[in-house]
């Protein structure tokens, strides 16, 4: 919702300072224009992008209008997930989480975090690091690495559409210019036209530079910083997960390892440490 609300401010803002300095807005709509600039940053976007990375920039284009908030509900939810599987596994063994992590659908723990069962990555991510556990008997700093493995793979993959869309925003200002270039072009056919027709013209021109440059630092840089802006906030989350792991791995208690995880959840989400207590003698119970 803020990237539509601002994009209305941009285009609000430029368009009516330009009305009230007693601009012309037919002079702004040259539809050749947006066709030559949109036209040539779209098919550049196609040369530069085989088509998995493509279907990647469409979702990450829609999580821009519906974003992920990684909110300290969030960060509550899967701590208090991660506290009950590290009770379960300090009282019973590690073997009695086996059925929850084979089937977490059927897991009566994983029942309790709906939200989790939806997230297909988290549950992945968290069920796939447990089954380590029961296979092996990794040592900490061993399993840690192999956590920031995972985790630095996807954040390169999901990295990968707004580096492609910041470079669709560099290449605009370039692309104005070329309609720029093409509108004088076609102004010296008509050098012999009156001063009024040429005028015209050599407006129209210079709509095409005006354009490049809006859309470049006023629509698509900004939607770029906002994509990487949700990448970073992914991975953070996935970095609170695994240092809760590493630590219990690591022979913390729950209490501990839930802890540790707690103070790497950035100052803006984290949870008090009375408000998570709370929440995990109720879970202890």
């Amino acid at each position: 919702m803020n990237a539509i609300i601002g994009a209305l401010i941009v285009a609000g803002c430029v368009i009516g300072g330009y009305v009230l300095s007693h601009g012309n807005l037919h002079v702004l709509f040259q539809p050749y224009e947006f066709l030559i600039i949109l036209g040539a940053a779209i098919g550049g976007l196609l040369i530069c992008s085989p088509f998995k990375l493509l279907k990647e920039i469409l979702r990450s284009l829609k999580t821009v209008v519906a974003p992920k908030h990684f909110d300290s509900k969030k960060y509550i939810e899967v701590l208090s997930l991660l506290y009950e599987i590290f009770n379960k596994m300090r009282k019973e063994g590690i073997i009695a989480i086996e059925s929850h992590v084979e089937e977490p659908s059927k897991s009566e723990i994983f029942k309790r975090y709906p939200e989790i069962l939806k997230n297909h990555r988290t549950l992945d991510f968290v069920c796939d690091s447990l089954k380590i556990l029961l296979s092996i008997d990794i040592p900490p700093h061993e399993f840690d690495n192999l956590l920031e493995v995972d985790i630095e793979a996807n954040a390169e993959e999901s990295s990968h559409p707004f580096h492609r869309m910041a470079k669709v925003a560099d290449s605009l200002p370039g692309l104005g210019i070329v309609a720029a270039v093409l509108g004088v072009v076609i102004t010296m056919g008509k050098i012999n036209e009156p001063p009024e027709v040429l005028g015209h013209h050599i407006g129209a021109a210079l709509v095409g530079t005006f354009l490049g440059v809006l859309l470049s630092y006023g629509f698509v840089g900004p939607l770029a910083t906002l994509m990487e802006h949700q990448v970073k906030e992914e991975t953070s989350y996935y970095h609170v997960i695994r240092i809760a792991l590493v630590s219990y791995v690591a022979r913390s208690i729950p209490q501990i390892a839930i802890e540790f995880a707690r103070r790497a959840i950035p100052e803006s989400e984290r949870p008090s440490f009375s408000e998570l207590e709370k929440i995990m003698k109720g879970k202890g119970k």
